[in-house]
């Protein structure tokens, strides 16, 4: 039934669609991007995409070259790869805190609760761009350490959702079954309440990862994210903030493939949500 739902669902459809053709481009852009992404070449610099009305155009490069000469379609495929890596990683290290944290926090309820909550606010009360930027500026700006900043800065909606679905489930019959039937907490967190509660946990998963990749970009166009020569989206923006009144197309063309990932992601986890538990919606 669910499936059935699934197939008819355009946002879902179309969400997944878009999201499996970025990653299929990503895995195979070695195979299929044109040329190496790194290579400079001055004497071809920002010639326009094909599009274009001019006699620099050419179809060796369909989306026009950068300001060193980059072909800029080899540049947005390997920076597919960079977003969705990013992406997917810190939605992982913010996931697996935050479920943690809100299922002890919404079974346990009490002191843990309290401390839990605290924890939450505390970290609510951190404005996520600024710690991300002090953070990079202190320890250096690596791939690595774009991942693990913006992973353990992301998880709070991961533990508010979380705590809150654990609260209605830790009440129904089949918990206090396995209760009373000597089943340990461990055992009956992971094997009775976490099944129970995927749903939501995959919705917001979805949402984390979108906001993970935006705020990649935002570092990455501030200087303090993934470094040059490294193609990422939001490396591409930055680069060409100085040319956006001349040639516009080198902001639109990274900003355009920014926007794309992130709506489908977002398509993708409301469709998600819709088809798990329709009864919440109207």
């Amino acid at each position: 039934m669910m499936f059935q739902h699934a197939k008819t669902h355009r946002g879902l459809m179309l969400g997944g669609f878009v999201i499996a053709v970025i990653v299929l481009v990503a895995l195979l852009a070695p195979l299929i991007a044109p040329h190496d992404p790194y290579a400079q070449m001055l004497s071809r610099k920002l010639i326009p995409p094909v599009w274009f009305d001019s006699p620099k155009t050419t179809w060796d490069h369909v989306l026009g070259t950068d300001h060193l000469g980059r072909d800029y379609l080899s540049r947005l495929m390997y920076g597919a790869r960079i977003s969705l890596m990013i992406g997917f990683s810190a939605m992982l290290i913010s996931g697996v805190i935050g479920t943690i944290l809100g299922i002890c926090a919404g079974y346990f309820g009490g002191r843990v609760d309290m401390v839990i909550n605290f924890i939450i606010t505390t970290r609510l009360s951190m404005p996520v761009v600024l710690v991300a930027l002090a953070v990079i500026s202190i320890v250096g700006s690596s791939l690595t350490v774009v991942i693990w900043v913006i992973g353990l800065l992301i998880w709070d909606r991961f533990a508010v959702v979380v705590r809150s679905a654990t609260q209605q489930v830790r009440g129904l019959d089949f918990v206090a079954s396995a209760q009373a039937l000597g089943s340990s907490t461990p055992r009956i967190l992971f094997s009775d309440v976490l099944p129970n509660i995927s749903n939501h946990i995959i919705v917001i998963a979805t949402l984390e990862m979108a906001h993970a990749i935006l705020l990649e970009a935002a570092l990455s166009f501030l200087g303090l994210g993934v470094q040059p020569p490294t193609p990422s989206w939001g490396l591409m923006i930055s680069d060409a903030k100085g040319l956006m009144f001349f040639d516009g197309w080198l902001i639109a063309v990274p900003g355009t493939a920014l926007f794309m990932l992130v709506l489908a992601i977002n398509l993708l986890g409301d469709g998600l949500r819709d088809v798990t538990a329709p009864e919440d919606r109207s």
